[in-house]
């Protein structure tokens, strides 16, 4: 889901660029007035690394192409949806600075999918259902923001002229349909992990 660059017009990614910043500068906001910042700040550093190691890093597939998690979805989760954004896009910056994935132009682009619309409805599905069952909170919360995510993908794509929405869906769909189901359940054991060893974790007010 890492656009290159030199793939959306650059009038398109300038809107995306727009929309990423106003999404940090209200992060900016609101944990400036968080009573628990100091705890925020390390909590989201700590996750900011391990979204870049577990989002670079390449797992086989049966699929024959290799799979990234995205990590983000726990990040919603633990932190909220704007912790989320703003993860994604310091994430997004490190990776293509220092590993050469993704591309400058579309970091927009790559925020807002990856990063605000992952984190956003990860976090509304887990609201809504967590109250019925926690781990099916978590579960529906990352399968369908990795859903949503990947169908904000394709429209992205999709206005760029890259393809016909035919051959996206069919393209990309069935790949984060399989993420989809895997990072779900890893996500459920990991934040069943924490709850254990570390439940102050989730306690953190969510922004």
């Amino acid at each position: 889901m890492h656009v290159p660059d030199g793939i959306i017009p650059l009038s398109q990614s300038a809107i995306y660029w727009i929309i990423s910043i106003l999404t940090v500068i209200i992060y900016t906001y609101k944990i400036s007035r968080d009573e628990d910042k100091e705890k925020r700040v390390f909590t989201t550093a700590l996750l900011v690394v391990a979204s870049i190691i577990g989002s670079s890093l390449s797992i086989p597939s049966p699929l024959g192409v290799p799979i990234h998690f995205f990590i983000i979805p726990l990040v919603a989760i633990i932190l909220g949806p704007l912790s989320g954004s703003v993860v994604a896009f310091l994430t997004l910056i490190i990776q293509y600075f220092f590993l050469g994935m993704g591309g400058f132009t579309t970091l927009g682009a790559n925020t807002l999918t990856i990063g605000v619309v992952l984190s956003f409805s990860t976090y509304i599905f887990y609201t809504l259902l967590k109250d019925l069952d926690l781990r099916l909170g978590i579960f529906s919360g990352t399968f369908m923001g990795i859903i949503m995510a990947t169908l904000a993908h394709v429209l992205i794509l999709l206005v760029a002229g890259i393809a016909t929405l035919e051959v996206l869906i069919a393209t990309l769909v069935p790949f984060y349909l399989f993420i989809a189901v895997l990072e779900s359940a890893a996500s459920v054991i990991i934040i069943s992990f924490i709850d254990k060893i570390k439940p102050e974790l989730l306690s953190l007010n969510k922004i």
